[in-house]
């Protein structure tokens, strides 16, 4: 009776037209390796850097934490049609992003989106932080620690520095739990980083503010 059950359950899972999405991380992982994007991105976390010589030796973000960092709508469409997220390349100053990151088909881009969905970390709590135009998070971002230093982001012309990725649409691409996580603890996430500590300088209910503030950027 068991298998029968089981035998059933496959069926559904394997029936054409019956709507039903079924991840498969394992694919995922089998294209990510066959793609060779290992090569610039490592998967296994906790954080490897432990030096500037560490930063400087990757060609490309760390992606252990992918599934608590991402929205997976936002992923999907950009591995199949990526668009730079910095202006200039990784761990350069000077140097302009090129804006070449290979591209995956459709299926591919699919099962490798359901991949590094599945990659969370046990330090961003769901559920904490929801999209809000934040009067106090505004002032803290904008006046008090000027993020518009290095963070492009959006206002009446796109403004902001450089040095850091666009927030320009941090609200589509960003999970607003992990904006809050990197904000209260950016070393477990990034050892060897530009962004400033924030801990001491601000409370966990304005870092919260700024979190709900730069999840509304579209």
């Amino acid at each position: 009776m068991r298998q029968t059950k089981i035998v059933l359950l496959v069926a559904v899972m394997l029936a054409p037209g019956s709507g039903t999405v079924w991840a498969d991380p394992a694919a995922g992982a089998k294209v990510f390796q066959v793609k060779r994007c290992q090569d610039c991105h490592y998967t296994d976390g906790p954080a490897k850097e432990k030096t500037i010589a560490d930063q400087l030796a990757k060609k490309g973000p760390e992606l252990w934490y992918a599934g608590s960092k991402f929205q997976k709508a936002w992923l999907g469409k950009w591995l199949q049609d990526p668009k730079p997220i910095r202006a200039l390349k990784y761990n350069s100053l000077t140097a302009k992003n090129a804006g070449d990151h290979p591209k995956l088909a459709g299926p591919d881009a699919a099962a490798v989106t359901d991949f590094l969905m599945s990659l969370v970390s046990k330090d961003v709590k769901a559920g904490v932080v929801k999209p809000k135009m934040n009067p106090k998070g505004r002032l803290v971002f904008t006046k008090s620690m000027p993020c518009s230093g290095c963070h492009q982001f959006p206002g009446q012309k796109f403004t902001g520095g450089l040095n850091g990725p666009s927030l320009r649409d941090a609200g589509e691409r960003l999970n607003p739990d992990w904006i809050f996580a990197y904000l209260k603890d950016a070393k477990t996430f990034k050892p060897v980083r530009q962004m400033p500590v924030f801990a001491g300088l601000l409370n966990e209910k304005d870092m919260q503010a700024v979190a709900e503030f730069v999840s509304t950027f579209k």
